[in-house]
């Protein structure tokens, strides 16, 4: 069964088809290349569902991202519809650590949606961003005072804390 397979079949509940493609890409029997460049041409619901399974499968193993689906998935923090954005945003988070020195388009995205009026969105650029301070790397010296400029603004405590946490964890 190939990926317009799953996607097509109706008889698949929408969670199952994401489960399924993301349990592929963990087995080896679908390839992230495959994934994304069949997402790249899809509608935005059906590339929604395509970007949460990559977060799915790196939350699992990070290592299944390789970094032509990095830079596919920090790209499309760009997206219009929302459920993209979030869903790139956890991507990055899960395996910005294997792509410390690449993470300049990914950050000035997650920064652009950490404005964003959806709460998820912006929930889900803060965990990306935290996820990127606590790698510690040369970043922060811009990223640091960026984050503290987010949180006096933000106005949702559950966002704030995530930020708050990964600072103090850049202090241990």
């Amino acid at each position: 069964m190939d990926i317009s397979d799953i996607i097509l079949n109706k008889a698949i509940k929408p969670k199952a088809k994401t489960e399924l493609l993301s349990k592929r890409l963990l087995d080896g029997s679908l390839r992230t290349d495959e994934l994304t460049e069949f997402a790249s041409t899809a509608k935005d619901p059906v590339k929604a569902t395509c970007i949460e399974a990559l977060e799915f499968a790196t939350k699992v193993n990070a290592a299944v991202l390789d970094k032509k689906a990095f830079h596919f998935v920090a790209e499309n923090l760009r997206a219009k519809a929302p459920r993209i954005k979030w869903e790139s945003a956890r991507v990055i988070g899960n395996t910005a650590h294997l792509y410390k020195n690449d993470l300049d388009d990914a950050i000035r995205n997650l920064l652009e949606n950490s404005e964003h009026e959806g709460t998820v969105v912006r929930w889900s650029a803060a965990f990306a961003l935290g996820e990127i301070l606590k790698l510690k790397t040369d970043y922060n010296k811009f990223l640091l005072p960026l984050i503290l400029s987010i949180i006096r603004r933000e106005d949702k405590s559950s966002i704030n804390k995530i930020y708050a946490n990964a600072i103090s964890n850049i202090y241990k």
